[in-house]
């Protein structure tokens, strides 16, 4: 068997991204089911509250495109005019009023075969899920601001969520994540969950070092790990260097793998840098590819 470069040397995690979205509408029920079944080793909500402070499975604040909302008429009056075209903004609603709601695909190159069919999710209710399957969650806690615009402290309202579920702590199978570092490190402090600091842009080497007194990870997008060429950026080694891990994000079949020939070669050039942990849509072909690139 090979040796993998990760930071540990064991295989990289696959990480479903919202679930298996990129056969089911993302955060729902089937796209995490789908997941599970699949066998991804992690799965990755992103999570914002209701008016109420009850957290739902939902990347985007505007619910239009991911809901029916915009086809209930009930909630007709209730949209925002933002640019001059509706918008349904999460913290308007109660958690009752989203429990009603159902996910629909809003990526036209996929498939709505599948639109309808699953209420939106509370994280409680993920999380459940996630302890039956046995698989590892890894939370990431959007737009701290809007929390606060409603009048709630997110590091607070994520900590109370994981406490009831019994998902505390470093060996926790809950792993938190954040754009915002200041929030994040607040959440280690009160949780001690492992925490992986999302990046947008090249950190550098002091930057790393503080990040490794309290982060076990960065996750930065793949574009990042080498350059328009294909070549090794040096960000993986970096940041293994400085003792955290790099989870890398998104990976996608129906991407066209650039600076790569395929998605799939893409998948096997972050395999080859020692990627610790890879988020993509399509969890199965990530994983077929991980067993294939290990016995060549």
């Amino acid at each position: 068997m090979m040796a993998w470069r990760t930071l540990c040397g064991a295989p990289p995690r696959i990480i479903a991204h919202r679930g298996a979205s990129g056969h089911r509408p993302e955060h729902s029920v089937q796209a995490y089911a789908l997941a599970f079944a699949q066998g991804a080793d992690v799965v990755e909500p992103d999570v914002l509250p209701s008016r109420d402070g009850v957290l739902f499975v939902r990347h985007d604040i505007d619910l239009g495109p991911t809901t029916d909302i915009a086809r209930r008429a009930e909630f007709a009056t209730r949209a925002r005019r933002i640019d001059g075209k509706p918008q349904w903004w999460i913290g308007d609603f109660a958690a009752a009023e989203l429990d009603a709601l159902r996910c629909v695909q809003h990526n036209p190159l996929r498939s709505r075969e599948y639109d309808g069919q699953s209420a939106i999710l509370r994280l409680s209710h993920l999380l459940e899920m996630a302890r039956a399957a046995g698989c590892i969650v890894d939370v990431e806690l959007k737009d701290p601001d809007y929390f606060r615009t409603l009048g709630f402290d997110p590091a607070r309202l994520l900590e109370s969520e994981l406490r009831i579920a019994g998902m505390i702590g470093a060996d926790a199978p809950v792993w938190l994540e954040c754009f915002d570092h200041a929030v994040l490190r607040e959440l280690h402090a009160r949780c001690g969950n492992r925490c992986f600091a999302l990046i947008e842009s090249m950190p550098d080497a002091n930057a790393l070092r503080e990040l490794a007194m309290w982060a076990r990870g960065v996750a930065p997008p793949k574009n990042l790990l080498w350059n328009a060429a294909g070549i090794d950026s040096g960000l993986v080694a970096a940041t293994q260097a400085a003792g955290l891990e790099a989870h890398a994000w998104t990976f996608r079949d129906d991407g066209d793998g650039t600076p790569f020939a395929s998605p799939g070669a893409e998948l096997d050039a972050a395999f080859a840098l020692g990627v610790d942990a890879l988020f993509c849509d399509f969890p199965e072909t990530a994983l077929a590819r991980r067993a294939g690139f290990e016995n060549q």
